[in-house]
């Protein structure tokens, strides 16, 4: 168990906190690219801090604060031009570094208008990556954006979800290293779902935890693996501060306040031979996590998380836990979080941050079958293959894979055999 003090640590995010200080350090993904072909200016919180998102007309992405410099009115309902967004009380435009760059009617009444010099407001950059938008909230410099190494592979579908989850971030990121959990909150769990009894899936043997530059790795062996198993020697990525990488998809828990997340997910799937050359396309959805009775949705793996980390409470009480052995990896990341925040307020540099553009262009992380998502195979082994065959069928990550999105993964696959195979599904499942 925690202190109360220590609690509070972990979970503050606002400004001027130890732990909102030192996740400013590092760049993070806030949404999809593409959410803005069908808007222009986006309302967000971050950390504790009312924004706004921004594409102008001229591409440039802004994230500024919440109220216009004049009387405070929401920018959220401005306009954007071509270079910046504009106010919609008086007309003030401010571009995507906070500067005031023009004021209508002063400007007007006042050739030598100096108002401008000091009505800037707080702005932070905004990059896009892979179809993210990542923001940097911290001091300047700010360190380079890693281009993980899935970023620059070709030839796969790319889908990003978002989801609004409402809870404290530090109970999502333990859950990425928490490898029991695996067993039996999506395989057993899962099975019960369906009104089958059993059989289990099988049990874990042992895990193991090891720190690397980026986060650390679990790894762990069941029942009926050998030691040489990827998932024993090679693992899984807890992603360095508040992420998760699994080979095919990385998961981010970014900070809104002390008791909301934005969950934050990239997926891509490799594509059979037959669809080579295909460019991603990065496919932008909203994942619900509520049905209609209020309930948690509880069908797909990220929607199973979801509901544990919201059912430890808003901001979950670490005074009354119990650990054990299989929270090993929660102490450990703890731990290395209470160092990290000491060490950035002496005056050191984060964990993992790149001052090196060239490293930054593509950063490797351990993946345990690369193969698998980097290759591919025949389009008839594809059909047939476990993983890509139910993928093909349904998406499992999250709830709520629009139609769309899932026609366009199909035809990526099947080309003009889409159709036809999602009519036998239909006609399967009546």
């Amino acid at each position: 168990m925690l202190s109360e003090a220590k609690n509070r640590i972990l979970t503050q995010v606002g400004p001027g906190t130890p732990m909102g200080d030192y996740l400013r350090r590092y760049w993070h993904p806030i949404g999809g690219a593409r959410e803005f072909d069908a808007k222009e200016v986006k309302a967000v919180r971050l950390m504790g801090e009312d924004l706004t998102l921004y594409k102008d007309l001229s591409g440039t992405y802004g994230l500024v604060d919440r109220h216009c410099p004049h009387r405070r009115a929401d920018l959220s309902y401005g306009y954007v031009e071509k270079t910046g967004i504009r106010c919609n009380y008086h007309g003030w435009l401010m571009n995507e570094t906070g500067a005031c760059i023009e004021q209508p009617y002063e400007d007007t009444a006042n050739p030598n208008n100096k108002l401008k010099e000091r009505c800037s407001i707080k702005a932070y950059p905004v990059r896009e990556v892979a179809g993210l938008l990542f923001a940097y909230m911290g001091p300047l410099p700010a360190p380079e954006l890693p281009v993980w190494e899935p970023f620059t592979w070709t030839n796969g579908f790319v889908e990003i979800v978002t989801a609004d989850v409402p809870c404290n971030w530090f109970q999502c990121q333990e859950n990425s290293c928490d490898p029991v959990h695996f067993e039996w909150m999506h395989d057993n769990w899962s099975i019960r779902q369906k009104g089958d009894l059993g059989p289990y899936s099988p049990s874990h043997l042992k895990v193991a935890f090891d720190e690397f530059e980026y986060g650390f790795t679990y790894r762990r062996q069941r029942v009926g693996q050998e030691e040489d198993n990827p998932m024993w020697t090679v693992g899984r990525v807890a992603l360095w501060p508040n992420g998760f990488y699994l080979g095919s998809h990385f998961e981010w828990r970014v900070p809104v306040d002390d008791e909301n997340t934005l969950s934050v997910t990239w997926f891509f799937t490799r594509l059979p031979h037959e669809s080579e050359p295909y460019t991603p396309h990065a496919h932008t959805w909203h994942g619900p996590i509520k049905q209609a009775d209020g309930r948690w949705i509880s069908s797909h793996v990220i929607n199973q998380d979801i509901i544990a980390w919201v059912g430890q409470g808003a901001i979950a009480d670490r005074t009354k836990e119990n650990l054990g052995a299989s929270d090993r990896g929660i102490a450990l990341i703890r731990n290395r979080f209470f160092d990290e925040v000491e060490a950035v307020a002496a005056g050191r540099e984060a964990k993992g941050t790149i001052r090196d553009p060239q490293k930054a262009k593509c950063v490797e992380l351990p993946i345990a079958t690369p193969k698998l998502f980097k290759d591919g195979m025949p389009r008839k082994e594809y059909l047939n293959h476990p993983y890509f065959g139910r993928r093909l069928r349904d998406f499992p990550w999250h709830f709520g894979q629009p139609t769309a999105v899932r026609d366009a993964f199909r035809e990526a696959v099947l080309g003009e055999d889409a159709a036809a195979f999602t009519q036998d599904l239909e006609k399967a499942k009546a």
